[in-house]
């Protein structure tokens, strides 16, 4: 008989937040996606039942915050805070209550910042070993997206650390065909994900779930889906070629002017003690202006089996060592999204927390005597 201790742990559910701000068509995505059979097994956490049309979809109501639809999902209204939500689903999963789930979808509110949302899920320790992020799923408005990206830095926000992005109400559009202003801006805002047109039914399940790094339905890791370094790499390219960078800092109309995307690589392996310190200076000087960092990293102990990173803000997930490169582009990619910090501060951060920790480098011991610098090991898993 096997001992209950020596069990081991389920695998984390991955969990996927919808986002977009007020008027976006957020409802109405969710709405659809209820009635799909591929979030059977799935559970919904919304704000309030009365926002999303249920009585097509209403099978039966489990109890006072939950119910059970006829796709297979269960809906869920969030009472007090995300955390506690999350945490109480685990309860009734492992007390039998409920029946087991495969994913959790999260609804946010119109105005939210979808960053307490991914701290929620990374910054919680027992959370952090239950769910796992899949990704961000954010919507945005064919005809007011502009203005609105114009107006609302938290809309911005939404855009910048999405994963995929679905564009609703093309088919309100007198011209019929997206604004080049608003491809430019969203391209701009995030150019590695995916785009979708709601209105030609391009923003299924299929589409927006399974975004993050590991499925389980396959056995390699699909980093280059997720990172979407090569495009973020392009873009940056062609950004300072035609001098976009510098005209959207100087457009007092733009609110989201001081977000930037960008991409930086290093082809030779980097010394594990030099990345740890720029983690952590990362993290502790630069964290509230970080939206997000995707990465695949080298380290010269061990090239072969390459790390992952991913952090929101000052929260990092604990870094994963793959087996073995998942592809053959066997390059350092850090994809980084900024709000009010430029990439030079980054650059020169890389560059010398590196430099310094070179064994051949006299000065290698001063950066590790950096206050700051206790605790950068932990952020490595290797």
């Amino acid at each position: 008989m096997t001992n209950p201790s020596q069990r081991r742990a389920p695998p984390p559910v991955p969990v996927t937040a919808l986002t977009g701000f007020l008027g976006s068509g957020k409802t109405t995505l969710l709405n659809r996606l209820l009635g799909d059979p591929a979030l059977a097994d799935t559970v919904v956490l919304i704000n309030e039942f009365g926002e999303v049309g249920l009585d097509h979809l209403l099978v039966e109501k489990v109890d006072g915050d939950m119910m059970l639809m006829s796709s297979g999902c269960l809906c869920c209204t969030i009472r007090g805070d995300l955390v506690n939500a999350l945490e109480d689903l685990l309860r009734r999963l492992d007390n039998g209550r409920i029946k087991p789930f495969r994913r959790v979808v999260i609804e946010t509110t119109g105005l939210a910042d979808p960053a307490p949302v991914l701290h929620a899920i990374m910054g919680h320790p027992y959370l952090a070993l239950r769910y796992r992020l899949d990704g961000v799923v954010t919507t945005v408005d064919a005809v007011n997206g502009l203005a609105t990206l114009d107006r609302h830095k938290e809309a911005a926000r939404q855009v910048a650390v999405a994963d995929r992005i679905v564009i609703t109400k093309t088919d309100l559009l007198p011209s019929g065909s997206l604004s080049d202003g608003l491809i430019r801006r969203l391209a701009d805002l995030n150019p590695g994900a995916p785009r979708y047109d709601a209105a030609r039914g391009e923003a299924d399940a299929a589409s927006l779930l399974q975004a993050g790094l590991f499925d389980p339905a396959r056995k390699i890791p699909d980093v280059a889906r997720w990172l979407a370094a090569e495009a973020h790499a392009s873009h940056d390219h062609a950004g300072h070629d035609h001098g976009h960078v510098h005209h959207h800092a100087n457009d007092p109309n733009r609110h989201d002017s001081s977000i930037a995307a960008f991409c930086l690589t290093r082809d030779r392996p980097l010394a594990p003690k030099g990345f740890d310190i720029f983690l952590e200076l990362l993290r502790q000087v630069h964290g509230a202006k970080l939206l997000r960092l995707k990465g695949i990293v080298a380290l010269a102990d061990d090239p072969d089996r390459p790390v992952v990173v991913h952090g929101v803000q000052h929260l990092f997930h604990p870094a994963v060592r793959l087996d073995g490169w998942p592809d053959a582009d066997h390059r350092t990619r850090l994809v980084f999204i900024l709000d009010g910090l430029d990439r030079k501060p980054i650059e020169d951060l890389f560059a010398a927390a590196l430099a310094e920790a070179r064994p051949d480098t006299p000065d290698a011991a001063a950066l590790s005597d950096n206050p700051l610098a206790p605790g950068a090991a932990g952020l490595l898993a290797r």
